[in-house]
Parts: structure tokens; C-alpha cells; sequence
């Protein structure tokens, strides 16, 4: 049973290249830019101050050493849940380049070929969701991407994946997901440092 004290941390990964321009990037092991860097070790000072009882990091490198630069490498755990969705034929792609072919098309709201959908995405957030409030921890962080931390947030809130859309993440971000009384509820948004 969740416990209103539970607070979860979202940090989604300093800037890559791919991330830069708009390039859907899913399964690709892109590197973090020397900004990107910087962005992740802005984190440490106001990471630091917290104690966190779990740290989990998706598989990518890019989240990997963001959790390292932002001081809680030492803490983390590898977590495959945490990776970024498959975005199938349309890695490496930008929107604009997908809607040349499939005007109108939306990682909401559309299919994606060879790739994972948003329902698919949602019931994997919604699986680490239960999971993370079946261990008892009260103060948990996740160092993922953006599509899978605003799918996190938006099952969270609503259990339902589509809200994400609204949910604008930037890199090297921190959000945190929570309890108003024993609803769930976005404590905070999108913080930069």
C-alpha cells in the first residue's frame, strides 16, 4: 500500500545532440554534449540535498552519466524499465520528418511501426509505478528520458498515458511526483538548475 509520504524524483538526462535537434531517440546510445555535462552536474548541489532511499537509472548511457555527474552514481541501479520507448522505424527521426510521410502524426496518438505505442508505454510505467510503492521506499530517484518520464507522470496522475502530451520535459530536469493528502499528484515541474 503506497504511503502519502512517498515522493518520486524524475530526472531526465542532460542534453545529447539528438536531443538538441528534435531526433526521436529511443534505442540509440547517443552520448551527452559537453553542455549536456554541465547540465547534469548543475544537478549535484540540489540533489544533494536529498537522501535518497532508491536510485534507479535506465540502461542508456546518457542517463547513466547524468546519474553519475549528478553525485548519485555511487546509488544507482540499473532499472530496464526506465529506458526510453522503442520508437521503432522512426528513430533517429524528428516529428517533422515523420509527418512528412503521416501528416498529423503524434507519439500520443499514433502508431508506431516496429516500435512501442503509448498504451504499451503506459502499462510498463504504470507495472515500475506499483512496484516502486510495493517497496516502502519514501523517497526515490528515476534517471530516464523524456517520452517515458512524462508517460511515469502522467499514469501517476491519471493512469492514463495520454496526459504526457501536456507534460513538456526539458533536459537535465527534475520533477517530482507525490501525494496532496492520498491523491497523487505533480509536487513539481520541469526545475532546472
Amino acid at each position: 500500500m503506497s504511503k502519502p509520504t512517498t515522493r518520486i524524483w524524475l530526472i531526465r538526462h542532460g542534453e545529447t545532440e539528438w536531443s538538441k535537434s528534435g531526433r526521436h531517440t529511443g534505442s540509440t546510445d547517443i552520448a551527452l554534449t559537453e553542455q549536456g555535462r554541465k547540465q547534469a552536474s548543475a544537478l549535484a548541489p540540489f540533489l544533494a540535498t536529498q537522501t535518497f532511499d532508491v536510485v534507479l537509472t535506465s540502461p542508456m548511457q546518457r542517463a547513466i552519466d547524468t546519474c553519475e555527474l549528478a553525485g548519485l552514481g555511487d546509488q544507482a541501479v540499473i532499472e530496464p524499465q526506465l529506458h526510453e520507448w522503442n520508437y521503432g522505424i522512426y528513430e533517429g527521426l524528428t516529428t517533422a520528418d515523420i509527418r512528412a510521410e503521416a501528416p498529423d502524426w503524434s507519439v500520443w496518438s499514433s502508431p508506431v511501426p516496429e516500435g512501442e505505442n503509448a498504451a504499451q508505454i503506459g502499462a510498463r510505467a504504470q507495472a515500475l509505478i506499483d512496484r516502486l510503492l510495493s517497496g516502502g521506499a519514501s523517497n526515490i530517484a528515476l534517471f530516464s528520458h523524456a517520452h517515458f518520464l512524462r508517460t511515469l507522470a502522467a499514469v501517476w496522475t491519471t493512469g492514463k498515458p495520454s496526459l504526457g502530451a501536456h507534460l513538456m520535459l526539458d533536459t537535465a530536469t527534475v520533477s517530482v511526483l507525490g501525494f496532496e493528502r492520498e491523491v497523487r499528484a505533480i509536487v513539481k515541474w520541469n526545475i532546472q538548475q
